[in-house]
């Protein structure tokens, strides 16, 4: 199980603090230029960003990208343009100001390492004005919220947490006062692979239940179309090449520029647009590590399956149990069946549901609930029938558009005759 799915009991929101939902925001051709440089960095960047949407801004290294995300709450100054979040013209109150009522998260978490846990999730509400009771509430339902158990994290320093921990703390310190809008800049860029779905899923399933404002830098375009509304595909100085649903970028990028960072394999890419709670969660017979022997081995000879799942005692997934796996232990499960090395949560991609049933002999991936309780299982049956009616969409889609184009071009050519007619008649000598 990976380290950074801890159950426990959840934490009551309190009755004094409800969220706060996310802010518009429109950047008016915002440009930043450098004392010696002879162009800008960020060159007159327009556009408008809705509440509660997760804008992801994907392009090359040196693009600009980090710099007109750190423009929008000023970290970096802007040298021209406007910046107005819900309408409020920003750039020219306080930055200071500013910066606590928008959420940052950066690469490597940038915890305070001198501070605990509870002490950096609590610094921005503290410097609000929030009351200590109201802050001690917060940090406990921040710490729950991103899945790790405050009894537990509390008293933590930063050093003693895993990469994965350190994230969803720095996570739990830019939402801790509830800003409207969240700013990520590569926040997932410095962890493994493994680490990096679970936190990718993470932010999924908190926007879902929060409905931020959140801009997101990425260099990863698979990152982009897994976490956006929206991608703003980005050229140099931040000159906007597309900026669409991950789909329509899929489906019809707007320029080879485009093209390129799509790459090969679009139509597999698009696994990363439809999530495992979108398709069929089964139910799996499960057994608890600590029901009787006799009563285990009942369930498996009677069973339809081959094999059970036996839960830890926090009913997460902890080993496939087959048939003849306590005869061969000799009746014991500490030498019984297989460790589950793999899970999935209700908001991981089919891709990553793919790539798990495929690396198991089973064929199927078990899935995860938000304390990483068992929910049920997702089979390969079940994503080869969603990948067949995902293919067949863009096959109907595809012949759509060449249809219209068709209907398009059809229409050109008559106007073009028309025209030509009517030249030919006006050019006709009257008798």
């Amino acid at each position: 199980m990976p380290e950074d799915q801890p159950a426990q009991q959840p934490v009551q929101q309190s009755a004094e603090h409800s969220s706060v939902a996310g802010a518009t925001i429109e950047l008016e051709s915002l440009t930043k230029r450098y004392p010696g440089t002879p162009e800008p960095a960020v060159d007159s960047v327009s556009m408008e960003i809705k509440a509660g949407e997760t804008v992801i801004f994907v392009g090359p290294s040196g693009c600009g990208k980090s710099t007109t995300l750190k423009m929008i709450n000023r970290l970096i100054e802007p040298s021209s343009g406007r910046i107005r979040i819900n309408d409020e013209d920003v750039t020219a109150i306080d930055p200071v100001k500013l910066r606590r009522k928008v959420g940052y998260a950066i690469q490597s978490s940038g915890l305070f390492p001198h501070m605990t846990v509870a002490e950096n999730i609590a610094l921005v509400p503290k410097m609000v004005g929030w009351s200590k009771s109201r802050v001690k509430d917060r940090v406990e339902e921040m710490l729950d919220l991103v899945g790790l158990d405050p009894r537990e994290f509390h008293g933590r320093y930063p050093r003693q947490l895993s990469g994965g921990q350190q994230q969803r703390v720095g996570v739990a310190r830019a939402l801790a006062a509830d800003p409207p809008v969240l700013l990520m800049d590569e926040p997932f860029g410095a962890v493994d692979p493994i680490t990096r779905d679970h936190l990718q899923d993470e932010l999924i399933r908190l926007q879902h239940e929060l409905h931020k404002t959140i801009v997101f830098v990425t260099h990863d375009f698979d990152e982009a179309i897994k976490l956006g509304d929206r991608i703003a595909v980005l050229r140099e100085h931040s000159h906007i090449a597309q900026f669409d649903t991950p789909e329509a970028i899929l489906t019809n990028p707007a320029d080879e520029f485009v093209s390129g960072f799509v790459g090969a394999g679009a139509a597999l890419k698009r696994l990363n647009l439809t999530r495992v709670r979108d398709v069929g969660i089964a139910e799996f017979p499960a057994v608890g590590v600590d029901e009787p022997l006799q009563s285990i081995f009942d369930r498996l000879r009677t069973s339809q399956h081959n094999e059970l799942l036996l839960l830890d005692r926090r009913q997460r997934p902890y080993k496939w149990l087959r048939r003849g796996d306590l005869m061969r232990a000799k009746g014991s499960l500490a030498r019984a069946g297989t460790i589950v090395h793999d899970t999935v949560t209700r908001d991981a991609t089919l891709r990553d549901a793919l790539e798990a049933v495929l690396t198991d002999s089973g064929g199927r991936v078990a899935v995860t609930g938000r304390r990483g309780e068992f929910v049920g299982v997702v089979d390969m049956e079940t994503l080869m029938n969603s990948v067949q009616e995902m293919l067949e969409a863009d096959r109907l889609t595809a012949m759509e558009h060449q249809h219209e184009l068709a209907e398009q071009q059809a229409g050109q050519d008559q106007e073009h005759t028309r025209a030509e007619q009517e030249g030919a008649t006006r050019a006709e000598p009257r008798s």
